[in-house]
């Protein structure tokens, strides 16, 4: 399913930006931008969304706006203190010895201290992708409940055709065997009853369709019942509407006459739509 959300926050090395993005896939497949600052945290962040989400490729963007005050990289005042004592000591015995550049102060082992709050910094991703993650999530649970409702519209026409179609198994048989049984004479040339009728009783045992029309209703309404259920029902869905189509490819083999091949088709194209619309619940 498709998604989108975004969550800013403050951390020890200034502000926090994470955004997340979802385009439809039958697969889990995590994309990750994330500042060079920030890389060792990938892997939790790859961890909560893996928990949450279990479907679409996803597009996962964490960036950091550093603070001059809290996240920019200082002077150590000791260090400096230390150095200015050392050269002051240094210049009583070299008098004629040009002074240190900034440069070279700047370049002195430890003047320059970097942030090293890392446990809080962790701390603050993580707070920030699980705020994220329930916008995200209810973003694409609002989406699903559209998509399955669509889905069961579709399966109750689907019901509904079969319905209007069953009366008519009957009828048409008995019209095609007595179709198939004139024309068995015309090609024999004679009235050999006996071999007729089990013609038509190969036939008969071909056309059936009964056991179609029943596993069609089954899975109908098992799709409904995993829709009702809710929690992770792609995969099942999917699942499901590949055995509808089967059913309703073998239906429209056997069509004895035009309103049950017309049904078929018809049934077709509403799977079609239905397993189109699998592909992006979760």
């Amino acid at each position: 399913m498709t998604g989108y959300a975004a969550a800013a926050a403050g951390s020890p090395r200034g502000t926090l930006s994470l955004e997340l993005r979802s385009v439809n896939s039958r697969f889990l497949d995590l994309q990750f931008r994330i500042a060079e600052a920030l890389r060792a945290h990938e892997p939790l962040l790859r961890e909560r969304i893996s928990a949450r989400v279990a479907r679409g490729k996803i597009d996962c963007r964490l960036s950091l706006t550093e603070e001059p005050t809290q996240g920019a990289a200082q002077l150590n005042g000791e260090m400096i203190s230390r150095l200015k004592a050392l050269a002051d000591a240094a210049r009583k015995s070299f008098p004629d010895a040009a002074p240190l550049s900034m440069a070279d102060i700047l370049r002195w082992p430890g003047m320059v201290a970097e942030p090293t709050d890392d446990e809080g910094l962790r701390s603050a991703v993580d707070t920030l992708c699980s705020q994220a993650l329930d916008d995200f999530v209810a973003a694409r649970s609002r989406e699903g409940a559209k998509l399955a409702a669509g889905i069961v519209e579709r399966v109750r026409a689907m019901l509904a055709r079969v319905d209007e179609v069953t009366p008519l198994v009957p009828q048409a048989l008995a019209a095609y065997q007595e179709k198939i049984s004139q024309r068995l004479r015309e090609a024999i040339g004679s009235a050999d009853d006996e071999r007729i009728r089990a013609e038509v009783a190969l036939f008969a045992a071909r056309a059936d369709i009964a056991e179609e029309i029943d596993r069609l209703r089954a899975h109908l309404g098992e799709t409904e019942r995993v829709l009702a259920a809710g929690g992770l029902v792609g995969k099942r869905l999917d699942f499901l509407a590949q055995e509808l189509n089967r059913e309703a490819n073998t239906l429209a083999s056997k069509a004895a006459s035009p309103a049950i091949a017309d049904c078929a088709l018809e049934l077709k194209v509403l799977v079609e739509q239905i397993r189109e619309q699998v592909q992006n619940i979760e």
